[in-house]
C-alpha cells in the first residue's frame, strides 16, 4: 500500500507522540518507585555490634545481691538448664559492673574490686539457670572442691550428661552426675601441678570423641594437648613452649572437625592451629587476636570468641574470615573478654561475659541472615 505525504506525517506525530508518552510514564513509574524507597529506607547506621542477634538486655538474674563474680563459662543441658562456671570475687575486674539479684547493673564500683576482702566469698562456683535467666541450682557442696571452674562441657556423646569441670587453679578435671550429686571421677592431683602422665599445670579446656577419649588443653603452666581414653587413661600428647609449629603460648580451648582434625586456640600467640588427630601439624592461622574460645559448627565452619577486640567471629576450615561482630563495653550486647559461648536448640547464643560478670543471651533477629548465625556445634552422627 502506498501512502500519501499527510498520512506519512500524521502517523510520524502519532509515533512521536506515543514514545514522548511511554518515556514521560518509565520516569513517572521512576520517580514512584524513587519516592517509595525514600519512604522505607534500608538500615542506615550502627556498628553491627550484635550481628545478626538481637541482645535480650537483663536475661542473666543472679539471684545475689551485688553479684560481682566473673562467669567464664556456659555449657548448655537443655534450653532450660543452662551450666556457668564462675570465678571467685578475687578474680572481679577494677570498675567491673555489679548486679542486682534481678540483673540490674547498680552504681557501686571501684577501682580495687566490687567488694571490700572482707566481704568476699568463695562460693557460686557452678550453677544452674532455667530459660529465663533465674538460678535454680547453685552447687554449694563442690565450692570445696572446685577452685576455678575455667571450662564446663557435658560430653554430647553421653547419655546421663555427666558435667565436666576444668579446674584451671587447682590442676585438676572432675567429672560429675548431671544432678551434681556425685563426682564419679577426677584427675590430677589437687594444688599440686606437674608435665607427667598423671598431672596437669593449670588446664584450661577439653573436647570430647564419640567413644569417650577426650583432649586436654593443658594451656597455662604447661604447653601442650593431651589425649586420654573415656576411664582417664593416658593415650598421647605433643606441644611445648615457643610460637613455632606444634608450639604454644596458652593453648586455651580445643575442638574436634569431621575429619578428626584438632584445632586449638592458641591464645598469647594469637592464632589458631590445625593438627591431625595424633598431633601432627597442618596448619596455622594467624593474627586472630587473643581466641579464648574455638569450636566447629556442624556446618563445617570455626567459629571462635576473641577477647582482643571483644568479638564473635566465624571462618571456614581453611581459616578464611567469614564474618565477625561485637563491640567492646559494658551496655547490654557489648562484651569485656567473651571468655566462652554456647548454643541452645533454639539457636540461642549464650556468652560468659567475664568481666562484666554475666552470661549474656542472644536471640536470632527476624530476617537474620543465616550464614552470620552460630550453627550447633559438630558432633558425629552415629
Amino acid at each position: 500500500m502506498i501512502l500519501n505525504m499527510q498520512s506519512t506525517t500524521t502517523l510520524f506525530r502519532l509515533s512521536t507522540t506515543a514514545l514522548l508518552i511511554a518515556g514521560l510514564l518509565a520516569v513517572s513509574l521512576s520517580a514512584c518507585s524513587q519516592e517509595e524507597q525514600a519512604q522505607v529506607p534500608a538500615k542506615a547506621g550502627g556498628l553491627d555490634q550484635t550481628g545478626p542477634y538481637d541482645v535480650v538486655a537483663g536475661w542473666f538474674k543472679p539471684g545475689i545481691d551485688r553479684w560481682d563474680q566473673p562467669v567464664i563459662a556456659v555449657a548448655i543441658d537443655n534450653a532450660d538448664r543452662i551450666f556457668i562456671g564462675n570465678a571467685d570475687q578475687n578474680a572481679t575486674q577494677p570498675f567491673a559492673p555489679m548486679l542486682s539479684p534481678i540483673g540490674v547493673v547498680l552504681e557501686e564500683r571501684s577501682a580495687t574490686s566490687s567488694k571490700p576482702d572482707s566481704e568476699k566469698t568463695h562460693a557460686h562456683q557452678i550453677m544452674v539457670l532455667n530459660a529465663n535467666g533465674e538460678v535454680i541450682e547453685d552447687w554449694s557442696q563442690w565450692d570445696d572442691t572446685i577452685v576455678i571452674p575455667h571450662n564446663i562441657e557435658i560430653n554430647p556423646y553421653d547419655p546421663e550428661r555427666h558435667l565436666w569441670v576444668v579446674d584451671r587453679d587447682d590442676h585438676q578435671i572432675h567429672k560429675f552426675t548431671n544432678d551434681g550429686k556425685k563426682l564419679v571421677m577426677t584427675l590430677g592431683e589437687s594444688g599440686v601441678p606437674g608435665t607427667d602422665e598423671n598431672h596437669f599445670d593449670r588446664p584450661a579446656a577439653l573436647a570430647f570423641l564419640p567413644d569417650g577419649s577426650f583432649y586436654v588443653a593443658d594451656g597455662y603452666g604447661n604447653s601442650r594437648i593431651i589425649k586420654f581414653d573415656k576411664y582417664g587413661n593416658f593415650l598421647l600428647e605433643w606441644g611445648s613452649k615457643g610460637d613455632g609449629p606444634g608450639q604454644f603460648d596458652l593453648v586455651h580451648s580445643v575442638t574436634i572437625d569431621s575429619q578428626n582434625r584438632v584445632y586449638a586456640s592458641d591464645r598469647s600467640n594469637h592464632r589458631i592451629q590445625v593438627f591431625d588427630e595424633n598431633g601432627t601439624f597442618i596448619q596455622e592461622w594467624p593474627n586472630v587476636g587473643s581466641p579464648t574460645r574455638v569450636v566447629v559448627a556442624e556446618d563445617d565452619t570455626v567459629w571462635i570468641a576473641d577477647a582482643e577486640y571483644n568479638r564473635i567471629a566465624n571462618f571456614d576450615l581453611q581459616g578464611k574470615l567469614q564474618t565477625y561482630w561485637g563491640v567492646s563495653g559494658d551496655t547490654p550486647g557489648a562484651m569485656d573478654n567473651p571468655h566462652s559461648f554456647a548454643i541452645d536448640d533454639f539457636g540461642n547464643l549464650f556468652v560468659a561475659d567475664a568481666w562484666n560478670n554475666r552470661l549474656q543471651k542472644f536471640k536470632p533477629s527476624a530476617n537474620a541472615d543465616k550464614t552470620r548465625l552460630i550453627a550447633p556445634a559438630f558432633i558425629f552422627k552415629k
